[in-house]
């Protein structure tokens, strides 16, 4: 039996793919837009973050939704989510 006190909850994005060039490997573009807590200006933030893709299944342009995971190399930590 699990602890849900414990166990840590997942990290999930959406955003864009916009690299597809490695194998087995995506790159995300996650964005975020919010309210500067001092100043009250709204700023877009944009984050790349590579994903696990097995077999490269997905394609340049297309909207997609990541998972953390375990770490898989160096840089990647999430997997396309289907």
């Amino acid at each position: 039996m699990k602890n849900t006190e414990t166990e840590k909850k997942k990290k999930i994005f959406s955003g864009r793919v916009v690299s597809v060039g490695m194998k087995d490997t995506i790159v995300v573009a996650v964005s975020r837009f919010f309210r500067h807590q001092r100043y009250g200006k709204f700023i877009k933030i944009q984050k790349r973050i590579k994903a696990h893709d097995p077999g490269n299944l997905t394609s340049l342009g297309e909207e997609v939704t990541i998972e953390e995971t375990r770490p898989i190399s160096k840089d990647k930590h999430f997997k396309v989510k289907r």
